[in-house]
């Protein structure tokens, strides 16, 4: 049984108004960004993809984005090449976000189900239609997009947003797993409001996510987060403890636990910033100071007085790759004196070393490139 109270339901209905504006469902064009990256790195627009959220590769270079508002995935051929290709692999989907490939197959999260392409970049002119893999994902409409990914043990991950601002709802606010046959199914991790993004780190193997955390208590607090989960089983805190240490000052969901007794964030990020994508940096192209480090995309405020977000991040991690130092812009130039021309939605890293950047609101895929040289890093 979901709680809510009266100022949830209101939050819900503004959710919906002021994304609306924010993302201008119209054909309303955004300004044209100024984008900049540090010394030595590059960044340009390399296709057009309509609302372009999740991003994922296939096995031949394949890039893979959703549409989630559009209902449509896309795939698109000679990204990195100069002359890319894009094609519809279907535009009948309902909302969906989550795109994951494996063993030649493309994955699709909807709301309440995974479906799957086989063989899918043998049949790009002619997909046919997917295979159901579950049917039966909870799924509400507030936050009821889902991130996957498969993980290192060959199983996927899938997120489970909560279908509130602040309630208490035990089958939501998780991110759960299962085999790529739909078998399996298990919670992973709990007390996560709305991940949409998470990545494991390639030397360590641990799962790192951004959650999303509650609305309604002022620009400046709870902080977003980034999570560590070196093991299954942990609870990260919601709804009774947001960030570190911040306790939910309504006191129905704050009786439900201790900030103590939750897992604290790797690293508290900016409030409201809305942190989505995540990718360790893995590919050679950028100096060896970036190697293994975090990047995230910041999709933005959509209610603070004064908008905050709208840029790629960068955590730095130490060199055992199990502890978060620092919190830094890395990318940025899509929110200029309070104008928004853009939204960062996913990061990941090319074939060739390196990073593209998807944005729903442009409808754009960026490439950051590097071409400066490392000592002078």
């Amino acid at each position: 049984m979901v709680k809510r109270t009266d100022r949830i339901n209101n939050y819900w209905v503004f959710y919906w108004v002021f994304a609306a504006v924010l993302l201008g469902v119209g054909s309303i064009a955004a300004a044209e960004p100024d984008l900049s990256v540090p010394p030595g790195f590059h960044i340009e627009q390399i296709a057009t993809v309509p609302n372009a959220r999740a991003m994922t590769w296939g096995d031949e270079a394949t890039l893979f984005v959703s549409s989630r508002r559009l209902g449509t995935v896309h795939a698109i051929s000679d990204v990195l090449g100069g002359d890319p290709v894009v094609r519809v692999i279907d535009n009948e989907l309902r909302i969906p976000n989550g795109v994951a490939f494996s063993n030649g197959d493309l994955y699709v999260a909807e709301i309440n189900r995974i479906l799957v392409y086989r063989n899918i970049e043998q049949r790009l002119d002619d997909p046919g239609d997917p295979e159901v893999v579950v049917d039966n994902l909870p799924g509400d409409k507030l936050h009821s997009w889902k991130y996957i990914a498969f993980g290192p043990d060959g199983k996927l991950y899938i997120s489970i947003g909560s279908p509130c601002n602040i309630c208490d709802a035990p089958d939501y606010g998780l991110i759960m797993r299962m085999n790529a046959d739909g078998s399996g199914q298990e919670v992973y991790a709990r007390g996560i409001r709305n991940s949409v993004g998470f990545d494991w780190h390639p030397v360590t193997g641990a799962f790192w996510f951004t959650d999303n955390n509650r609305d309604m208590l002022g620009d400046d607090e709870p902080p977003g987060e980034l999570n560590q989960a070196m093991e299954a089983g942990l609870h990260f805190g919601f709804p009774f403890c947001h960030g570190a240490d911040m306790v939910e000052p309504e006191a129905e969901f704050a009786a439900l636990g201790r900030c103590a007794d939750a897992q604290p964030p790797a690293m508290e990020l900016g409030p409201h910033v809305a942190p989505l994508g995540v990718a360790f940096y893995t590919g050679i192209m950028f100096p060896e100071a970036y190697q293994n480090q975090l990047f995230i995309a910041e999709h933005g405020s959509w209610n603070r007085s004064d908008k905050i977000g709208y840029r790629v991040s960068l955590v730095r991690l130490d060199k055992a790759g199990r502890k978060a130092l620092s919190y830094e812009t890395f990318a940025e130039g899509w929110l200029h004196d309070g104008k928004v021309s853009g939204r960062p939605v996913d990061v990941l890293v090319a074939p060739d070393g390196s990073l593209l950047v998807s944005d729903d609101k442009r409808g754009a895929i960026y490439r950051i490139s590097y071409a400066g040289s490392p000592e002078t890093e």
